[in-house]
Parts: structure tokens; C-alpha cells; sequence
């Protein structure tokens, strides 16, 4: 290999220097932390240094890269290097920004159409572990028996240890009757399950149920938030009604989310016109972006009891921080996940695309909800068995049919 003008060989490049090369970087790159408080002048003047910055440690990435083309034990495509350079850059942020090649980029867009073949599970990446945030209800991940909190430690036994989501995502889709074997740890248990999961096509129902319960208790189980989730929900209450509705329980256990404009409709069906349903922050608290309730005439039911656990998250945040910041409902259950940030999807040339957390979501009281969750007003631990009847539901329904009681 030749070396390029004025650069070194990268054969020659001793570990030492490499190291302190790094070290080195991470200091520079420490350094702008507070500029949200600076005056423009000491704005721009940092953004000249950074540029200068990347400009000067342009050759060094090139000089790392043809180091590993030349000496590294086993041949890599110039296309994996710089893959594998974009995504170690966006996963130091944090596990939800990340760089999709073309292919990884038809899939995610693939994900909105609300059909696709795999297992039905909602996963999640903290501190580089994969980690089961809700299996979506009668799906093969359901009927296998995989539970919200559980850690995927090997697909198919393959470590799973610094994952990427897209990884994950793609290593866990199939074709359709083909079986998979997920290695799981579980909370409580000392030894590892393996757990075979066929796949199969996996199709998405908003309302998964909805019920009159004893005492006339309506009850409405929310797996997801889709396109015509306000709709179908406005459907199901009105039959709820026409059968002597006395007060509702909804029941976004195992939800993941969905759409964003999805959650905001469904809130909308309760809280009043003009009153904040959530908002978003950018850096520093700026670029914030509110979602104001536009109904003049909200439904007005009483008890509304919502029942959550750790598998709800995202959309079910929003609606469970929205109905409890404005006093129409309690929440019954666990502590929700709290995976409640905007990711913003930016197409680059090349056809893939850069996913990048861009802001943070907060309850109308200005409360957190990333990596905070909701806490619930009434917790109740536990989940129905095939012995047991299910603890969070009773709780609830107890709450919706007389005066609360803590």
C-alpha cells in the first residue's frame, strides 16, 4: 500500500500513538457543553474551532481505515468500515439514534404499513443489552411466553451483547414458519430460558378488546396506536354506552406505542379543548412543540381507571401522563417504561437514512417521561396467570365501581 502524500504509513503507526490519539479527541470533543448559554459571537467562534477540529482529524480517520484494510486479521469491504463508523458515532449518543443503510431503511419504512412477518415484539437497547419492552398481544412472542422486562441475551446462539435495534430488528424477521430460538433472562430467576418463537406474519389490532364488565364497567384494551385508533376507539364507546356504560377502564398493558398522532387523537376523545395534552423540548428546553386538545366536546366519563405496566411505553406515556396531569383518571399498575423521545428520520444520499433523537416529551405538568415513566397512583404488582386472576385488573375494576381508596 502506498501512502498518500504528507501521511504517514499506517504500518508503521505505533498502539501508543493511536491511544493518545483517541483520548485526545474525546477531550476537544468534550469541551462545548454549555453552549446553549453563550452569546452568538462565542457560538460561532466554537463552531469555527469544531470545524477546524474535524477538519484537521479528517487524514487521521482515513489513516485508521487504511490500517485496517492493511493489517487487520480478516479483509472487511470499505462499505462496512464506514458503516461501522457512522453507527459507533450515533450509538454514543444514545441506543435509539442510529445510521440504516439502504436495505435496514426499506425495512423501517416497511414497519408503518402495519403488516410484516417476524415475532411481535417491541425490544429496546440499555446499556448494551437487548431488553424486551412488551410483546404485542396474540403473537407468536405472546404465545411463546415472553415477557415485558426480559433481557435477550443470544438469537440463535449468538450473543446479543452491543446490539444495534437494526440488527436486532433484522436477525429476529423471518419467513413465516421458520423458528427462531431467543436465550432469555429473566427477573427473579437465577438460570436462562431458551424460548423457540415461530414466525409468522405479524398484523397489528388497535382495540383488542372491548367489554362490559360486572357492575357496568366498560372495558377497552388499547394493544397499539394506529392511523384509526381514535375512530375505532369512539366506535367501541359508543356500543360501551348504549349498554348503560357506568365508567371505563383502559388498558394499555404490553403497548408499545405507535403513532404519535395516534396517541394525541386518543387523549384527545377525553381532555378538554385548549388544555395541553404533551409536549416536546429540543436541546436545552428550546425548539418546543405543543399539543393542544382541539375538542370542544371531550367525553366526560367517571371513574375512568387507565391500567398499565412496564411493556407500556411511547404513545401509552403520552395518553397515561395526559389523563392524570388533568385529573381524569388514575393509573393502576406498574411503572411504564419511559422510551418517550423523537427520533427524527433524515434520508441521506446514499439511500439510506441517519435516525436521530431530537427532542424529549413532557406531561402537561412538565414532567419527563424519557427514561422516567409514569408512576402509577395505585401500584399493583403482578400479572394474570393461569391460577391467578389478574391483580391490576381487579384493582381497577374495584377502583371504577366506588369511591377510591389507596
Amino acid at each position: 500500500m502506498k501512502p498518500r502524500p504528507g501521511r504517514f504509513v499506517p504500518g508503521l503507526l505505533t498502539v501508543s500513538a493511536l491511544v493518545l490519539a483517541a483520548v485526545a479527541s474525546v477531550t476537544v470533543f468534550a469541551a462545548p457543553a454549555i453552549e446553549e448559554q453563550q452569546q452568538p459571537a462565542a457560538k460561532e467562534a466554537d463552531a469555527v474551532r469544531d470545524r477546524r477540529f474535524l477538519e484537521s482529524k479528517t487524514d487521521l480517520f482515513l489513516d485508521v481505515v487504511d490500517l485496517v484494510r492493511a493489517e487487520y486479521v480478516d479483509e472487511v469491504p470499505i462499505d462496512s468500515l464506514f458503516a461501522g463508523a457512522l453507527n459507533g458515532m450515533l450509538r454514543s449518543l444514545d441506543p435509539y439514534s442510529q445510521y440504516l443503510d439502504e436495505a435496514a431503511y426499506r425495512e423501517l419504512k416497511a414497519d408503518t404499513e402495519g403488516e410484516f412477518g417476524g415475532l411481535g415484539l417491541e425490544v429496546s437497547v440499555k446499556g448494551g443489552f437487548l431488553h424486551v419492552i412488551s410483546p404485542l398481544d396474540d403473537t407468536p412472542a405472546a404465545r411463546a411466553g415472553l415477557l415485558a422486562g426480559d433481557t435477550i441475551v443470544k438469537i440463535d446462539g449468538e450473543t446479543t451483547r452491543e446490539i444495534t435495534l437494526a440488527e436486532a430488528v433484522k436477525r429476529m424477521r423471518g419467513v413465516p414458519g421458520t423458528v427462531i430460538r431467543l436465550t432469555v433472562m429473566r427477573e427473579g430467576e437465577s438460570q436462562l430460558r431458551e424460548i423457540p418463537v415461530t414466525r409468522d406474519r405479524i398484523v397489528v389490532r388497535s382495540i383488542k378488546e372491548s367489554k362490559l364488565l360486572e357492575g357496568g364497567v366498560g372495558y377497552v384494551r388499547i394493544s397499539a396506536f394506529q392511523e384509526n385508533s381514535a375512530a375505532d376507539l369512539e366506535k367501541a364507546l359508543d356500543s360501551l354506552d348504549a349498554q348503560g356504560m357506568k365508567g371505563l377502564i383502559l388498558d394499555v398493558r404490553n403497548n408499545s406505542g405507535g403513532l404519535l398522532s395516534a396517541a394525541k387523537e386518543v387523549a384527545e376523545l377525553f381532555v378538554p379543548e385548549g388544555k395541553l395534552i404533551v409536549s416536546t423540548r429540543g436541546r436545552g428546553g428550546k425548539k418546543e412543540v405543543l399539543f393542544v386538545s382541539k375538542n370542544p366536546s371531550p367525553r366526560r366519563i367517571s371513574p375512568l381507571v387507565l391500567v398499565a405496566d412496564r411493556g407500556s411505553a411511547s404513545g401509552s406515556e403520552i395518553l397515561a401522563g395526559a389523563l392524570q396531569d388533568h385529573k381524569l383518571a388514575v393509573v393502576v399498575g406498574e411503572k411504564t417504561f419511559g422510551k418517550v423521545s423523537v427520533q427524527t428520520l433524515v434520508p441521506l444520499p446514499d439511500g439510506g437514512a441517519v435516525r436521530l433523537t431530537t427532542s424529549k416529551y413532557y406531561t402537561p405538568n412538565g414532567r419527563l417521561l424519557h427514561e422516567v415513566g409514569i408512576t402509577p397512583d395505585f401500584p399493583v404488582q403482578g400479572q394474570e396467570t393461569a391460577s391467578a386472576k389478574d391483580p391490576a385488573l381487579e384493582r381497577a375494576l374495584e377502583i371504577a365501581r366506588g369511591p377510591l381508596k389507596s
